[in-house]
């Protein structure tokens, strides 16, 4: 130690009095460490971007799929309902009779049957209470052509099936909404099936009064045929309604409406007052001659020629 000795003594030196050889190694070192990490980094985040592109893709796909799934579902099913109501077999059961039972039908129609224990059996078919609104559209048209009804909007034709029909549907609808509140037992089809053979009574009473002329005639048939086929209605929706108040208000209903029906038909389109003057004062000899003041005329010229005769024989 005390001469000069040519070891050194490599703990007593200093860390920072080393080369920097080591230094830059270790910068270089780690440097490239973390452009490692970094370049690991981004590709983790492209592997991260393109699983999500690839969910949002295939969560586009999926929704496609089911949107042209539901279409599909759709438009089946609008094509079934279509081609439901579009199949004339549906309505094949309601216009499946035969002649005869039409017939008995509309004998049927113009008897009441007084039973009240059991519901009276309704038949459900539209064949013979169409046939007879048509019926009545010709009768009303006849009626209105006869009596020279001008109808200011319309034909007589659209005049004729929209008051027949009008009536039919509508007060088959109104009545049953009615019964329904009444709690009675009686279908839509039964409604129409049952209103419409009631117009039997109202096609003979206009068919025969539109023919001849008489009032006394028409409050006959009123009476008599349009009320048996009212009574007949009413009869019906008496054995399907449970309690006194419902029968009252449904068949008071029924019954007014119908009967109120045939007179409006009649006094609506047929002109009974110009057939009586026409042949009262004859085909030439116009109304305004009927005066007072032509009495007197007439009395001064019978005073002049018996005034006369009696001078001659004096």
């Amino acid at each position: 130690q005390g001469g000069g000795s040519a070891v050194i003594d490599m703990e007593n030196m200093d860390d920072t009095s080393g080369s920097s050889f080591e230094d830059m190694g270790e910068m270089h070192q780690r440097m490239k460490e973390e452009e490692e990490e970094e370049e690991g980094e981004a590709g983790a985040a492209e592997e991260e971007d393109g699983e999500f592109l690839g969910m949002k893709g295939l969560r586009g796909q999926l929704g496609r799929q089911v949107a042209d799934q539901m279409w599909q579902v759709g438009k089946r099913q609008a094509s079934r309902a279509f081609s439901l109501y579009a199949n004339i077999d549906i309505l094949r059961p309601y216009f499946d009779v035969e002649p005869v039972q039409v017939r008995a039908r509309l004998l049927e129609s113009m008897i009441p049957v007084k039973m009240i224990n059991f519901p009276q059996k309704i038949a459900g078919e539209l064949y013979g209470p169409l046939m007879l609104v048509f019926t009545l559209v010709a009768i009303l048209l006849h009626g209105m052509k006869t009596s020279d009804t001008i109808i200011r909007e319309g034909t007589l034709m659209g005049t004729a099936i929209g008051t027949c029909f009008g009536y039919w549907l509508g007060v088959s609808s109104f009545i049953y909404f009615l019964a329904y509140l009444c709690n009675a037992q009686i279908t839509m089809v039964q409604m129409l099936s049952l209103l419409g053979y009631g117009l039997f009574g109202h096609c003979i009473t206009l068919f025969v009064t539109y023919n001849i002329h008489f009032h006394s005639l028409f409050y006959i048939f009123w009476l008599g045929v349009g009320g048996l086929s009212t009574l007949r209605m009413v009869a019906v929706l008496v054995s399907r309604t449970v309690g006194h108040t419902q029968r009252l208000i449904l068949c008071g209903t029924l019954a007014a409406l119908h009967m109120l029906f045939l007179l409006y038909l009649h006094f609506a389109y047929h002109k009974v007052v110009e057939g009586i003057l026409d042949t009262l004062e004859g085909p030439n000899m116009p109304p305004f001659q009927r005066v007072a003041r032509d009495i007197p005329v007439v009395s001064n010229a019978v005073l002049n020629t018996t005034a006369k005769a009696m001078a001659l024989t004096l």
